[in-house]
């Protein structure tokens, strides 16, 4: 949906000394004031060498780093495919290291490096949306913009490194674990704050890209949006809108920003509400491969979200039902509300944090049963569903671990151990090891006996 344009058209020319003299009313920056400066306030012919001095000026001089080319260049490995993470709309992204022998003052820390492909979808102003609000902003979930670069053609953008890249990967590559249940609740809950957060600033800030890929993901799974290519400032007022072209990608829009272009917070709560509808169903928001029914996720699984007794048909099978009934329930209600064709039936972003957090406090979430056997003599089972667990000296003791309603063989002189019915305690290595401790004793204390009584 996003219209490519190429770069020239767009770019102004990086330190252009012959265009260097700025007659007062082609200023970059607009009368400063306590507001928040925004991407109005910026003239998009101006050279980027009056750009970068008023940027250097403003609040947002204050908490970035300017980058050189070539320092971004040497952190990379001169953009290195060995240091390539992945590529977007706006271009590569590429890991790098900085410290303060790169320059002094700068803290030791892993970092991403976005660079603007020349041909593709986006350009300069989505670099300076990047700047201004990331250069402005700061919150536990949104993504840390460290630096920028800006020479010549050249537009780079200098984040924190984010270890399990992002949403869209862990849920849908066929390579990643199914993420647990609690896990999702909690990713869909920090989401929801950093979204939330953008919409109570002054004026309000629509994101209008809301999609998993640009949710980054923490090593400890904390959520953090990222991108801000897209963002614009929104109207004051609950209801009020901005008119637009159409940006965004297909399956998450808003219909009434496809229809009439018409953009609020509102259109970015229908965005929130696809992504907690895949988290909910491990299912893509446009997936073509699927039957023509099942294409578009919205479409398809709106219907089961308002009947608890069809919720099961949409949940992901990954989970293996190991999820809170109640919690999928409520989050279902949810997504449906967010994904209502009236905009004004919508709850706003802050409701959305409230009604999701103390899901994450609900303990209905069903444990598989685990039998633990034990044989003493030396048999192992023959069936291929048991996972077996060596010892030092397999030839003696063998303990296996046996899922509740597997089939397995029964062995000689072996030792059951259930976990109780009232308890949802796993047993733990702790336990497995005083089990199999205990199993080897007896059968020295049976090899003793024999040989006593043969004696």
């Amino acid at each position: 949906m996003v219209l490519k344009n190429k770069w020239r058209s767009i770019l102004p020319s990086c330190l252009n000394l012959s265009k260097k003299s700025v007659e007062p009313k082609n200023r970059v920056l607009k009368e400063s004031s306590s507001k928040r400066l925004s991407l109005s306030d910026i003239s998009f012919q101006s050279s980027s060498f009056s750009l970068i001095s008023d940027l250097s000026n403003s609040v947002i001089g204050l908490n970035l780093h300017i980058f050189t080319l070539s320092e971004l260049k040497l952190i990379t490995h001169n953009f290195s495919s060995t240091n390539f993470l992945g590529e977007g709309g706006f271009g590569p992204v590429f890991k790098g290291f900085i410290d303060d022998k790169l320059r002094p003052g700068l803290v030791a820390q892993p970092v991403a490096v976005k660079r603007l492909d020349l041909d593709g979808r986006q350009g300069h102003r989505e670099w300076l949306a990047e700047v201004i609000f990331l250069g402005q902003l700061a919150h536990p979930h949104l993504v840390k913009l460290i630096g920028y670069c800006c020479e010549d053609e050249h537009r780079l953008l200098v984040y924190e490194y984010i270890a399990r890249g992002n949403l869209d990967n862990q849920l849908f590559s066929k390579y990643s674990v199914s993420l647990p249940w609690l896990t999702r609740l909690k990713i869909a809950v920090d989401a929801a704050k950093g979204l939330a957060f953008l919409h109570c600033q002054e004026p309000p800030i629509i994101y209008r890209d809301f999609k998993a890929s640009n949710i980054l993901l923490d090593s400890d799974y904390s959520a953090k949006v990222a991108d801000f290519g897209l963002a614009v400032d929104g109207p004051q007022g609950v209801d009020a809108h901005v008119t637009t072209s159409v940006m965004g990608t297909e399956g998450y829009a808003a219909p009434e920003y496809i229809m009439t272009g018409h953009l609020s917070t509102k259109s970015d709560v229908f965005c929130y509400g696809v992504v907690l509808l895949e988290i909910l169903t491990g299912r893509r928001a446009m997936d073509k491969s699927r039957p023509s029914r099942e294409k578009n996720l919205t479409d398809w699984a709106k219907p089961f979200l308002k009947d608890p007794k069809k919720l099961d048909r949409i949940m992901d099978p990954r989970l293996e039902g190991q999820y809170s009934k109640e919690g999928a329930k409520k989050a279902a209600a949810l997504a449906y509300q967010c994904l209502s064709h009236n905009c004004k039936s919508r709850p706003t972003m802050t409701h959305v944090v409230k009604t999701l957090e103390p899901l994450l406090d609900l303990n209905d979430i069903p444990l598989d049963s685990f039998v633990y056997t034990v044989s003493t003599d030396g048999e192992r089972s023959q069936n291929g569903k048991d996972q077996s667990i060596k010892t030092e000296d397999d030839e003696e003791t063998t303990c296996k671990i046996v899922k509740k309603g597997s089939t397995r063989n029964e062995g000689h002189k072996q030792r059951r151990l259930k976990k109780s019915s009232k308890s949802r305690a796993v047993y733990s290595d702790t336990a497995l090891c005083t089990t199999h401790k205990n199993a080897c004793d007896m059968s020295l204390h049976e090899d003793q006996e024999l040989t006593v009584r043969e004696g």
